[in-house]
């Protein structure tokens, strides 16, 4: 899945260039280059699938170059987890119906992909054996509010557990009520299951939804597919496949994982995984001079200005040609906010203008 406009990035993260194309930690390859090579150790690089935003095929064919241009899909709307996951679900099916699926967001960092390539493994063979829908929860290292939480029970079969409960972004009193109970993990976002089995969820669960992709199955992967999906997607509901479909379904199980995951949705997340200095300060790029200074990230492409940064704590410093961010870092969540607010003062001043006009 590579369709995120990743706002929480801002200004790196743009709608123009969103973040799952960027090289953000300073590896050489950018973040959707760095997840096709790791899925590519489970499966064959020609039954690997990227779907996006309509407007980013072209981006995503010039990063990966060794795909063909059939295994790009591109939404012709953004419609949230649910819609893009019965549309590929359905396309991947019609190829091959004993097809197992693993969903992965192209922006995610994982450190060891070894023992990512295991779970995924261990996954997939429970998946190709039983009707059920498996998740990797990540095994919390400190009470996060900025991810949303599985609690499952003590009911479990090798290393996968019976899914309880999905939990939304806790307070931190709650995160860590989470953390002393040790049968809560991180939602990675990272599924896998059958065919079969995701497209009979759809069909108990959103059955609407399901029953306007499956009427036009047989157009999937032939020239009529994209005016008969444009359709479809104007006329099903936003929605989650969590809220959709994994929060409803009772053969949901996780598996627990310790892979050195993040999703790296915000500045801070970022910031927890960049080398610090002495300061405790994540500093990347030129020019840059800090005075009583700690724990704060600052990132700029601009080598033509000198930063002199002095007195912050906790704070975020981004830089580029366009925007300057200067937000403490325990408010990294409200960066979309600002966004919105922004596009909506800037809509009202059109708005005056024009009535002026």
């Amino acid at each position: 899945m590579a369709g995120g406009i990743g706002s929480r990035f801002w200004p790196i993260s743009t709608s123009k260039f969103p973040k799952q194309f960027h090289d953000i930690l300073g590896t050489g390859k950018t973040l959707i280059q760095q997840t096709f090579e790791r899925l590519s150790k489970v499966v064959l690089e020609e039954n690997i699938f990227v779907i996006t935003n309509k407007e980013y095929v072209e981006l995503t064919l010039s990063q990966l170059p060794q795909i063909s241009k059939s295994q790009v899909v591109g939404e012709p709307d953004m419609m949230n987890t649910a819609a893009c996951t019965i549309y590929m679900a359905e396309k991947i099916h019609l190829l091959n119906p004993d097809s197992s699926i693993v969903v992965a967001p192209s922006d995610h960092l994982i450190i060891n992909e070894n023992s990512f390539v295991e779970d995924v493994l261990l996954a997939l063979e429970q998946a190709s054996k039983e009707d059920i829908l498996v998740t990797l929860g990540i095994a919390p290292t400190r009470p996060d509010t900025g991810y949303g939480y599985i609690e499952f029970k003590k009911e479990h079969k090798d290393t996968l557990h019976k899914v309880k409960s999905f939990k939304e972004k806790p307070d931190l009193e709650t995160a860590k009520k989470f953390i002393q109970q040790k049968n809560f993990l991180w939602n990675s976002g990272i599924f896998i299951w059958s065919s079969k089995s995701i497209l009979a969820s759809f069909q108990k669960y959103l059955p609407d939804m399901y029953e306007r992709f499956e009427s036009a199955k047989y157009d999937y992967n032939t020239d009529k597919e994209k005016p008969e999906v444009k359709k479809i997607y104007s006329q099903i509901e936003k929605i989650s496949i969590d809220y959709g479909i994994l929060e409803k379904s009772d053969n949901v199980w996780v598996i627990p994982s310790s892979f050195g995951w993040s999703d790296l949705g915000t500045w801070s997340a970022l910031y927890e995984n960049f080398d610090k200095n002495e300061e405790g300060n994540a500093v990347h790029g030129r020019n840059i001079y800090t005075y009583d200074t700690i724990n704060t990230i600052i990132k700029t492409n601009q080598n033509n200005k000198i930063f002199i940064i002095d007195g912050l704590e906790d704070y975020i410093i981004v830089d580029t040609s366009d925007a300057l961010l200067v937000c403490p870092r325990n408010r990294d969540q409200k960066i979309k906010d600002y966004l919105d607010n922004i596009k909506k003062l800037e809509k009202d001043k059109k708005a005056l203008r024009l009535k002026r006009i």
